[in-house]
């Protein structure tokens, strides 16, 4: 099973923990031994699932960036850093991006759900305007994939 994950930037208004609980419930029925994740390599929902999945799963993980893993925020940076020094990162996909606008984001959104089997979202919002997560999942219903939405 191939999982993409995608979800909101901001998580300020949960403690980390919260979240930690959150995924135990709607990503742990998934992250098996044989599963695959794709996770984009941001900040927010995509660091704290890559932690969260580099330490409670033996799942393979994927990130995914739009440009270079050092175009990503700083927070971002070091998560990936230090899950790939622990071996926990099977890969990262840099798509090399010229510029890091939002045609970037979505084509990395993209390159996930492609490969993914179903995609899980985290959204801040129930709005989609303007939203990467929504686009995301959005873009995974009209290739008739399975979304699991977890409002946050």
């Amino acid at each position: 099973m191939a999982v993409a994950i995608t979800g909101t930037r901001d998580t300020r208004h949960r403690e980390n923990a919260w979240y930690s609980a959150l995924f135990r419930v709607y990503l742990a029925p998934w992250a098996t031994q044989d599963a695959q994740f794709y996770i984009g390599g941001a900040k927010g929902i995509d660091s704290l699932a890559l932690c969260h999945l580099a330490e409670e799963s033996r799942s393979r993980i994927t990130v995914v960036v739009p440009g270079t893993v050092g175009q990503q925020p700083a927070e971002a940076q070091r998560t990936i850093e230090q899950c790939r020094r622990r071996g926990r990162i099977a890969e990262v996909v840099a798509l090399r991006a010229p510029e890091l606008r939002t045609a970037a984001f979505h084509a990395r959104n993209r390159w996930m759900v492609d490969r993914a089997d179903m995609v899980i979202g985290f959204p801040l919002t129930e709005s989609a305007e303007g939203s990467g997560t929504w686009q995301t999942l959005n873009y995974a219903a009209h290739l008739g994939k399975p979304r699991l939405i977890v409002p946050v």
